[in-house]
């Protein structure tokens, strides 16, 4: 077997890899780059699931980062367990090829109580005094006080949020490598989330000098892994799920179910909460991808002329288009709603801010029922926000009930990148790179083949399906080609 690390670079696109990506550009001048022709919806819960198990998300059923579970009549975000998620996975694989086969999956997501031998996750820890205390979680559990002494604290306030930047990147980076020095696994599955910040915040602008240092601190981190990597004789992939694209503006779904009778909401002292078994239908917002619930079948046309009628949607699938794309599983939404390339939709559901829900001005991923890029900026009405942030988690230190609400209502045109619908150019959608160019195909890797490719370079000294792939050779990037 040849040991293999595979780096999850978030947001990284072909058009990104260049002058400010010394070490990523390197590998591909050594392998090769190829685009990833990924699946839809393009965010990280389904496509990792698509890249673990070779499924579509109509088999794995990871149909979006998050979905409302009808038998709860609740809507769930952004759950850990790695049974919601079907199919045979990459490590199980591997393992059932050769018994002595050994996987590290950290940070990757839907990483707990997976069949993995040494997982890492994070997990922060909610006492019942309301407080959200940084943590992560491991198997084996003694992964995790090992990882703490070396490394302190995983800084979870870094890894979301308005003060997320490289040090939950670095963080997961150096146990990375502690685990390939003190475990040396077979497969080492690792994930850099830095880059999706500013391309989220900035959107893909490659003359910000903040998006180039963040390309250069991420390539850093690379660079570290990719060296110890080679030192130890690995083979090394480079990934991504998605590229982020320029946005303008959100488009409010459930503003317009509700405006149209058919979105619930319940007052809870004066605030308004999402009521979605009490919906005719709703949407589950997740980028640049809605899901939309229609209760009644006899509804779901009526519903789908509305939405086809909305401002910045480009399309809405109804069965035939769902199982077109791979997308017709039981989790998804009877109609599922694709943005136009330069919007995302919002989960707003209230029509006056005074009655928003009160975790609608915190950084809250689990409650609020859809994806909230604006978690990424502090309110700009707030004049001093650090200063804000800090008092108000001060007071809780003291013992005293308080939010930390600093996230806007409705500044949502401070979103300047997003992704979930396939890309219209491949220079800005996701990649593969490899160290081994006699594996890689002449064109595009498909998601769902991303299994047997990986696989492949454990296992064999070439790709057996080649012959299935489209036969483009080159992909340009901006400081030149990477193709063999």
């Amino acid at each position: 077997m040849n040991k293999t690390l595979v780096i999850l670079v978030v947001g990284l696109s072909p058009r990104l890899v260049g002058k400010f990506t010394p070490h990523l550009s390197a590998l591909a001048s050594q392998g090769g780059l190829r685009p990833l022709n990924t699946v839809t919806p393009a965010v990280t819960c389904s496509v990792q699931s698509t890249l673990a198990t070779g499924l579509a998300p109509a088999d794995h059923g990871a149909v979006a980062n998050g979905w409302y579970f009808r038998d709860l009549s609740e809507v769930w975000l952004w759950r850990q367990s790695n049974r919601l998620v079907g199919g045979e996975k990459l490590w199980e694989a591997g393992k059932a090829r050769d018994p002595s086969f050994t996987c590290a999956k950290l940070f990757w997501w839907y990483n707990m109580y997976s069949s993995a031998d040494w997982s890492a996750t994070p997990r922060p820890m909610y006492p019942a005094d309301g407080r959200k205390i940084p943590d992560h979680y491991t198997c084996p559990a003694d992964l995790h006080d090992e990882l703490d002494a070396k490394l302190g604290q995983f800084p979870l306030f870094t890894f979301w949020g308005p003060v997320a930047d490289l040090t939950s990147s670095r963080w997961i980076a150096d146990a990375t490598r502690h685990v390939m020095d003190t475990r040396d696994p077979t497969l080492t599955l690792t994930y850099l989330p830095h880059l999706d910040y500013n391309l989220q915040r900035l959107g893909p602008d490659l003359d910000h000098p903040e998006l180039q240092r963040d390309l250069q601190d991420v390539d850093a981190l690379c660079g570290e892994l990719i060296e110890d990597a080679k030192r130890d004789g690995r083979r090394v992939i480079v990934v991504s799920e998605y590229g982020i694209t320029p946005v303008t503006d959100a488009i409010h779904i459930n503003r317009v179910l509700r405006r149209a009778g058919l979105l619930a909401v319940r007052n809870e002292q004066g605030r308004e909460q999402l009521d979605p078994g009490a919906s005719r239908a709703f949407a589950v917002a997740d980028h640049q991808v809605a899901h939309a619930y229609v209760q009644d079948p006899n509804q779901v046309a009526r519903v789908q002329a509305l939405l086809e009628e909305v401002d910045g949607i480009e399309a809405v699938w109804g069965e035939a288009e769902k199982r077109i794309h791979g997308l017709d599983h039981p989790n998804a939404g009877e109609l599922v709603a694709i943005s136009q390339a330069d919007r995302w939709f919002s989960y707003y559901y209230w029509l006056d801010d005074a009655r928003a829900p009160d975790y609608a001005r915190t950084v809250d991923i689990h409650r609020k029922p859809g994806y909230d890029p604006v978690e990424l900026f502090f309110d700009p009405n707030i004049r001093w926000p650090k200063l804000a942030a800090g008092w108000r988690v001060a007071k809780r230190k003291l013992g005293m009930r308080q939010l930390l609400d600093v996230i806007s209502l409705s500044a949502t045109s401070l979103v300047k990148g997003s992704h979930g619908r396939i890309t219209d150019d491949p220079q800005d959608g996701p990649l593969v790179i490899s160290s081994e160019a006699s594996l890689l195909p002449d064109g595009p890797v498909d998601a769902t083949q991303f299994k047997a490719f990986t696989l492949a370079h454990i296992f064999e000294d070439s790709f057996e399906n080649t012959a299935q792939m489209p036969t483009d050779t080159t992909v340009s990037c901006s400081e030149g080609t990477f193709a063999k």
